[in-house]
Formats: structure tokens, C-alpha cells, sequence
């Protein structure tokens, strides 16, 4: 009995390293591929999810894939802590051994990155000197032209997907040199402007902005994604 249980150790602990290995040749294939698409410095962290993984890649499903690529540039703009989220992916495992892409298919993408307040700025009209996150809001700071006097003013703004990317919308102004709120219909042509960024990896593109203290943090969904379009 006692040569049984040992055997039953054994064998399980083998299953168990077999299985270790296995999801290590699959994360690091769809890293290498995910470089190589979007001419990445290095491949990024990939983590498939749930145990055991030899049963998902035998039915050929993955629940859950995580991919964590960090700093991105795309569209004349650098974001940082970029992570995707595949569920319901169709991949099997000898597919990805043997490098074959053309059957991978994600159900639903999810990608998140921050936009920094810098990168922000770089697309603002002249005058802005500051993006920032403030008590009322997303604050626009600097000197604009209003009916031919350069006035000083904080400017607090919207941000919100559109086709071209984030557009950013003035919703209320304040000069900072006394006197009464400066008109928005005086400064909406002036300081509605759109930082290009339409999309996101695996042709993600934007559903919600939100401000945070580090940047803009965004998300941006894509549905039945083919992994031969991306990694």
C-alpha cells in the first residue's frame, strides 16, 4: 500500500510539473508574439489563468489571459502601465506550439493604460501651461485670449471618448486674477482640443476615461479579437 501512495506522489507531482512547464512554453510564446507585433523593447508578462492549465489547453479554452506590457507608443503618444485582458479565448495548445495564430481567437479585450497629464498638455493649445486633477474637477491652467486680453485662468474641463480620440470640453473658467467667470462660449474654440489616441492593442478602442492622480486612466474594449491581428 505504502509503494501505492508513493506512486500516486509521484505521478501527481510529475502532472503537476508537466503542467508548470506547459503553461510556461504558452505565456511566453503569446509574450514573444505580442513584441514582435508591436515592436516592443522586451516581451511582456503573460499569465494565463486557472489550474490546471493542461486541461484548458486539451479543450482548447482559456478563461482568463492577462498580459502585462507597460509602457506603450502609439499614435505620437506614450502611456504607461498598459495591461490587456483576454477572456474567452479560443487557443489550442498545439497551435501555440507550433506557432500558429490563425485560429487564436479572444471573445473580449480589455485594455487599461494611464496617458500622463504631460502627454496631455503636449496636445493643448498654446497657453496652457498645467493639466491637473483638482477639487472641482480636471483643471486646465494658463494665459488665453479672450476679446483681445491674455487673462490668466483656470479652466475646469471634461474628458470623454471620441472618434479622434480623448476629446477634451472646457465646462466652467475662472480668471485668476479677480473678476467675474469668464464666459465658456469666450473660450470654448480655444481650449476644446483631442489627444489622437483612437485605440488601444488588438484594436481596443476607448469606453471610459476617468482622471486620476498619475494621468488620465483609461480603458478600451474590443470584441471577437483574432490573435493573428495582434500577438
Amino acid at each position: 500500500m505504502r509503494a501505492v501512495l508513493i506512486l500516486i506522489v509521484v505521478l501527481a507531482v510529475a502532472l503537476v510539473v508537466g503542467d508548470r512547464v506547459a503553461v510556461v512554453v504558452a505565456q511566453n510564446e503569446i509574450g514573444r508574439r505580442v513584441a514582435a507585433a508591436y515592436d516592443l523593447p522586451r516581451a511582456p508578462g503573460v499569465s494565463i489563468g486557472g489550474f490546471p492549465f493542461l486541461t484548458q489547453a486539451l479543450d482548447g479554452h482559456y478563461p482568463e489571459i492577462d498580459i502585462r506590457v507597460g509602457d506603450w507608443t502609439g499614435e505620437d503618444i506614450t502611456v504607461h502601465d498598459l495591461d490587456v485582458r483576454l477572456t474567452d479565448v479560443a487557443a489550442p495548445l498545439s497551435d501555440l506550439l507550433d506557432r500558429r495564430t490563425e485560429n487564436l481567437i479572444a471573445a473580449t479585450a480589455t485594455a487599461t493604460a494611464v496617458v500622463p497629464y504631460d502627454s496631455v498638455r503636449g496636445f493643448a493649445p498654446e497657453g496652457v501651461e498645467s493639466v491637473a486633477p483638482g477639487p472641482d474637477g480636471l483643471r486646465v491652467t494658463g494665459t488665453f485670449p479672450v476679446q483681445g486680453l491674455s487673462i490668466p485662468a483656470i479652466v475646469v474641463v471634461t474628458v470623454a471618448p471620441a472618434e479622434d480620440g480623448i476629446e477634451v470640453t472646457p465646462v466652467s473658467a475662472q480668471s485668476t486674477v479677480g473678476g467675474p467667470t469668464i464666459p465658456l462660449s469666450l473660450l470654448r474654440s480655444v481650449l476644446t482640443f483631442t489627444v489622437p489616441l483612437r485605440q488601444l492593442p488588438l484594436g481596443a478602442r476607448l469606453t471610459d476615461i476617468q482622471p486620476g492622480a498619475d494621468g488620465l486612466h483609461v480603458t478600451a474594449t474590443a470584441h471577437d479579437v483574432p490573435f493573428a491581428d495582434a500577438p
